[in-house]
């Protein structure tokens, strides 16, 4: 009779690019000892389409509706840090009542991008019923956009100097109920979730990162913040108008998948009281600054000649970028989403590299999941919270 030998050996398992819990097309190549993981290098780049080259043979118009495929999840986020480049090259000035509907536009987006990590965080754990939830309220967030833009996803909204196009009547108090209506849905989450004893058992001191380790690496957003560090673009770099309004930077010092939950549930509540405020304080006026679409006619007269309207299609005067370079950020749900953009008197961009904050926090993965069991890896990954569309680009 044969006896069955024990292996001893290290296993080298693959977890993605199509498992379910890898939220997109990450590959993780896991070095197992038992249950035990000694290793992880995760591959990327089952995604990428080249959205910097693209960038830099189009105009900043044309390009709008690519940068919603970045993280196709905070859309308005990639679309404003698309047009605050170009403007604070420009010097463009954004109306006051442009700038409050772009606020009310990014907090919804933070909204959205906040449930969608919900979601399916709780299922990768083993919760199913939160999944659920959370599409509840994101469907309402998205009527909002529909109404507001006329796309649920891809909005293509920005424009350098203002907005597309202004609030269409009645949207503003169907806002305000939405408001009302999701902070009782927050409460709900923080019910079903928050004191959970078998959720705390997979989040509680999991995926530890110091206050000093979460700085070396360069995080941001909310993994920055879980782990004791104040940091909010929104308070430091002063954009748009959030200064004017009445709100907390959230945070916690524990560092673990916990913390990371914790803030970005706060951060939903937040979001709420600033969309209200806006609501409530929105200015009448201009959506758009639509001196800029004027600037260059005295520097082409010919294009009202005969040849140019009637006979051949020429593309119409565009935005020039001057030839300087600039590093422009926003708070984004992930963390800090940065553009380094450089202009060479044309317009086109010369060079525009995209700093996505879900590549940067991918970074401590392999480090954060070493010595943990293999379940962690889920909570872990899912802690961190990134969308392949913008890590790959």
């Amino acid at each position: 009779m044969n006896m069955p030998v024990t292996r001893k050996d290290l296993m080298i398992v693959n977890m993605g690019p199509h498992h379910p819990s890898m939220h997109g097309v990450l590959r993780l190549v896991v070095t197992l000892d038992g249950e035990d993981v000694i290793d992880c290098e995760p591959i990327l780049g089952y995604l990428h389409r080249g959205m910097e080259k693209i960038a830099e043979n189009r105009t900043i118009i044309q390009y709008l509706p690519y940068v919603t495929r970045w993280d196709y999840l905070a859309t308005m986020f990639t679309e404003a840090i698309t047009v605050n480049g170009p403007e604070r090259l420009g010097n463009i000035q954004v109306p006051k009542r442009a700038s409050y509907i772009r606020v009310i536009m990014l907090e919804l987006s933070r909204i959205a991008s906040h449930l969608l990590w919900l979601g399916p965080f709780m299922a990768d754990i083993g919760a199913q019923t939160p999944f659920f939830y959370i599409f509840r309220e994101r469907e309402l967030v998205y009527d909002l956009f529909e109404a507001a833009t006329g796309m649920r996803m891809m909005h293509n909204y920005f424009r350098i100097g203002g907005v597309a196009a202004d609030l269409p009547y009645g949207w503003i108090d169907k806002c305000l109920d939405f408001c009302d209506y999701f902070l009782t849905g927050v409460t709900e989450y923080q019910k079903l979730i928050t004191r959970n004893p078998i959720f705390l058992e997979r989040v509680e001191g999991v995926g530890i990162i110091g206050r000093d380790e979460v700085i070396n690496w360069g995080l941001s957003g909310p993994m920055l913040r879980a782990s004791g560090i104040q940091w909010d673009l929104r308070k430091i770099d002063h954009y748009e108008c959030y200064d004017e309004f009445d709100w907390e930077v959230q945070w916690q010092k524990e560092g673990d998948s916990l913390a990371r939950y914790l803030v970005r549930i706060g951060e939903m509540a937040e979001s709420i009281k600033i969309i209200q405020q806006a609501l409530e304080g929105i200015p009448g006026g201009p959506y758009e600054n639509l001196e800029i679409r004027y600037f260059d006619r005295k520097r082409y007269p010919e294009w009202h000649d005969f040849e140019y309207r009637f006979i051949s299609k020429k593309p119409s005067p565009t935005f020039e970028l001057p030839k300087q370079e600039l590093y422009v950020r926003v708070e984004a749900p992930k963390g800090e989403l940065g553009i380094f953009l450089i202009g060479d008197q044309s317009g086109f961009p010369w060079r525009w590299k995209i700093r996505p904050p879900g590549f940067i926090n991918l970074q401590i993965l392999p480090q954060l999941v070493k010595r943990m069991k293999l379940a962690d890896i889920m909570t872990i990954l899912g802690s961190i919270d990134i969308i392949m569309g913008e890590v790959d680009r």
